[in-house]
């Protein structure tokens, strides 16, 4: 039986108390103020602005080149639409990582400036003074564990992580530094989904899966993602919700054919 508590603004509270309710939370990453609105008005908990936004808006192959100027752009206007999910802003890569210091100050400018609710940031204990001081600053931080996207050059791609007990037991050893710290919540990416299920049972804090089973606390897809809009782009986690990609095609097909026989605008469309 699913649980639904009833609220008005969705806040760092409010995430706990659906975790201890049993409540799933369901997160989006969205761009922009009028596809936020849609999603806002249907009940979407979070709204995550991803650093994705470099691939999906920009059409980068990797999320690295995107800047904070241009997220904190993008955030102002996912912010004006929402009116009840909590919106998060990611920091970009290489805003939190040369220092603790220029970490924290580019969190509370990130906060500042965009108007979202809390800050992102990849990483485990290798991150967490960043981590740590940014909360005791004042801002809220979510967690990012598993697949972490700036690291992709690390990595060496975008596959499963945390296949291997050494890399399970560090992974599990980071979310707990990160519950400790007091993050809001954490995103657990691309891991196997008894880990991603054990890691949600020793933390306080709510879990947000992407790829890792559905024994976490919520999940979260990239909006364009799961409306079929990212055509090409399949991999093993993700549904289609919709095929919009297909209908946008058709759409401006008719367009283009009712433009050519001057069938539109009629009469009825004319001044």
């Amino acid at each position: 039986m699913s649980v639904h508590i009833q609220i008005s603004r969705v806040t760092t509270t409010q995430l706990r108390k659906m975790k201890e309710a049993g409540e799933k939370i369901a997160m989006l990453t969205s761009y922009d103020f009028t596809l936020t609105s849609l999603i806002d008005e249907a009940g979407i908990d979070m709204i995550l602005v991803g650093d994705s936004a470099s691939n999906v808006v920009c059409g980068n192959q990797y999320t690295l080149p995107i800047t904070m100027d241009e997220m904190i752009f993008l955030t102002r206007g996912v912010v004006r639409g929402a009116k009840r999910a909590m919106v998060v802003i990611d920091m970009p890569f290489g805003s939190y990582q040369v220092s603790e210091e220029e970490g924290v100050r580019n969190a509370i400018r990130m906060i500042k400036e965009s108007g979202a609710d809390a800050v992102k940031l990849e990483g485990g204990e290798e991150v967490l003074p960043v981590i740590r001081h940014t909360i005791q600053a004042g801002v809220p931080v979510v967690g990012h564990l598993g697949l972490t996207p700036q690291s992709v050059n690390q990595f060496g791609g975008y596959g499963l992580r945390a296949k291997g007990e050494v890399e399970a037991e560090k992974l599990l050893h980071d979310a707990k530094l990160l519950d400790e710290a007091g993050c809001c919540a954490i995103v657990l990416e691309k891991i196997p989904a008894a880990l991603a299920t054990e890691v949600t049972k020793q933390v306080s804090c709510p879990t947000i899966g992407i790829g890792a089973g559905n024994g976490t606390d919520g999940q979260v897809l990239v909006l364009h993602d799961m409306l079929g809009l990212n055509q090409g782009f399949k991999p093993k986690f993700l549904r289609h919700f919709a095929e919009l990609g297909n209908e946008v095609k058709n759409a401006v097909s008719e367009y283009i054919s009712t433009v050519k026989d001057t069938t539109f605008p009629n009469a009825e469309e004319s001044y």
